[in-house]
């Protein structure tokens, strides 16, 4: 399991999940199932854990476990799993939002910009019609700027939509090569990685819709921790980590602080770390992808 995805922050996240051995939890990004395992070691045998991914390579590499129910879907479909699966309420939920090592690591899923023939893909699950060759092809300019700077927050991103569907008009849009090739005039040795990675993401995001999903996710954890039941979500780029301190702070992804009839602002959450935690320079050291990692830690009141 370490070769599909190294899990980050491992030891916080489990300790910040303040496990009850008989208790109820949810992993919503199982991936390769370092952090499942983790929670399943601190379970004894009335424990229970529920772990959701959407992925046929994540599925493969499923932990048999009795105690382990797997949800193959997207997390949006949270409540849904929990009354399937006859749960209530639960004790603590773990979300890791990054990208899996062996996403990033596979030439043919298109998630990186590191293989130049590989085919744009960046769908997490492989079952979907709509891939970034879609987004890259078929979305309008106006369309297409948003995406990139909403979700890849780029100051250029008006004119590198225009250069890529300047671009497609000519040669379809396929692999990161072609990519590459649209937006050449933008790329420069010093920044190139850093736009590169800008745009994989914005494309990624708007792709598996992270962000409405997220959002979908976050709004049902409310709902369903027990008091007491801790929220333990590590988020790698700032569009995540704004809805995850906005939940905590006011109980809502979209930080809307909304008085009862009396005039109170309900406190839901409990933040047990005022600022987000983030991985030691000896755990960056061994694995480069913790460096953008904020783990943020709450407990539902």
């Amino acid at each position: 399991m370490s070769n599909y995805h190294v899990p980050v922050m491992l030891r916080e996240c489990v300790e910040g999940l303040n496990i009850n051995p008989k208790g109820t939890y949810v992993d919503v990004t199982y991936g390769g199932g370092g952090h499942s395992q983790a929670i399943l070691n601190e379970l004894d045998e009335d424990g229970m854990l529920l772990v959701f991914d959407q992925d046929a390579d994540a599925v493969k590499n499923r932990i048999e476990d009795k105690r382990l129910h797997f949800c193959e879907a997207n997390f949006r479909y949270l409540e849904n799993f929990c009354a399937y699966h006859k749960v209530g309420k639960i004790d603590g939920l773990l979300a890791d939002l990054g990208v899996s090592s062996h996403h990033l690591d596979a030439k043919d899923r298109g998630f990186s910009f590191r293989f130049g023939e590989a085919e744009l893909d960046m769908r997490m699950n492989t079952d979907a019609d709509f891939s970034a060759v879609t987004v890259l092809n078929t979305y309008e300019q106006p369309k297409l700027a948003k995406v990139l700077r909403s979700y890849g927050e780029l100051d250029k991103a008006s004119p590198l939509a225009n250069a890529i569907v300047d671009y497609r008009t000519v040669k379809k849009i396929e692999t990161t090569e072609d990519l590459e090739d649209a937006v050449a005039k933008f790329l420069n040795d010093k920044t190139k990685n850093k736009t590169l990675a800008k745009i994989y993401q914005a494309v990624r995001i708007e792709v598996n819709a992270e962000i409405s999903t997220l959002e979908q996710m976050l709004e049902q954890t409310t709902r369903l921790l027990k008091p007491g039941g801790r929220l333990v979500v590590m988020s790698y780029h700032s569009l995540e980590d704004r809805l995850v301190k906005n939940l905590i702070q006011t109980g809502n992804t979209a930080g809307e602080r909304v008085a009862d009839p009396f005039g109170n602002l309900p406190v839901v959450y409990k933040t047990l770390s005022k600022k987000p935690i983030m991985a030691s320079s000896e755990e960056i050291e061994r694995n480069t992808r913790a460096r953008s990692a904020k783990l943020r830690i709450a407990e539902r009141i």
